[in-house]
């Protein structure tokens, strides 16, 4: 257990969910005295059901307006926050940083920025619903809970899998992720990133070692890239854990170790 420190902590959700995935993280939070704002991407806003019923108001959103949604949030805001983003929430939360904002950021499961290499084939496996038909790029896709178990939650079973499905899951839309996955080709692509920047916040990387859309291996690249940087950014891997890091069996523990490193390493700055 650690010290509770007064302040306000973003939280970003990644592709296929929505910020009812922070819903332990949130609670958790907030009884240690930190107020939480955990906003949705564009067109997400609302209950999972109604989405599933109709995906196509997120069908067509880009990073750059997600990114530019979460800037405006966190600019508006009375303080500097500490940063907290799952999967693309976690690339979003490297942009951000890379602006000059925050406290401190947490990258949990990152998708990678511009610059990140290696794509194992798991990763391939799980975005090639989306990405291996160039159409569905203006389309909002959801997953089969069969996808899902082996790209998420591929640690449980196929029972308590779906259980997390139902909870959880929305379509995503397949723009941002062509986005993301194709970075390395645009010259001005939306996660570029400053990898030098002397004076962005703290910044901790955290990995499952056992997921499959974000294998740790492409985490630790991501890290790697920051190295010829002097602020402080490090890495922690999890073992045993799939990309449903913020939710499985023990969440508790990876959540309370973001909140201390973070605490133990804000820098003072305005939003």
């Amino acid at each position: 257990m650690f010290e509770t420190h007064e302040g306000t902590v973003v939280l970003i959700h990644g592709l296929w969910m929505t910020p009812l995935s922070w819903e332990g993280w949130a609670e958790r939070y907030r009884a240690r005295g930190y107020r939480v704002l955990a906003p949705a991407w564009p067109g997400l806003e609302g209950e999972v059901a109604e989405i599933r019923r109709n995906p196509s108001r997120v069908a067509g959103v880009g990073l750059r307006e997600v990114i530019a949604h979460y800037e405006e949030v966190v600019r508006g805001l009375d303080e500097a926050p500490v940063i907290i983003g799952h999967s693309f929430g976690g690339a979003i939360t490297q942009v951000l940083l890379d602006r000059g904002l925050g406290k401190a950021g947490v990258a949990v499961d990152s998708a990678p920025v511009k610059g990140v290499r290696p794509v194992p084939f798991s990763t391939l496996k799980s975005s090639w619903p989306v990405l291996g038909n160039p159409a569905n790029r203006n389309k909002a896709i959801a997953l089969t809970a069969r996808q899902f178990h082996y790209a998420f939650t591929n640690t449980l079973s196929e029972q308590e899998s779906a259980a997390v499905y139902e909870r959880y899951h929305v379509p995503a839309p397949a723009r941002a992720l062509f986005q993301g996955a194709f970075a390395n080709l645009n010259p001005r692509a939306a996660t570029k990133i400053n990898f030098r920047e002397r004076r962005r916040a703290p910044l901790l990387f955290i990995a499952g070692e056992a997921d499959h859309i974000v294998p740790a291996e492409v985490n630790k690249a991501n890290w790697r890239l920051y190295r010829k940087s002097s602020a402080i950014t490090d890495y922690h891997e999890f073992p045993r854990r799939s990309h449903f890091i913020i939710g499985q069996d023990g969440w508790q523990e990876v959540a309370d170790y973001a909140l201390e490193w973070a605490a133990q390493h804000t820098t003072r700055r305005h939003p």
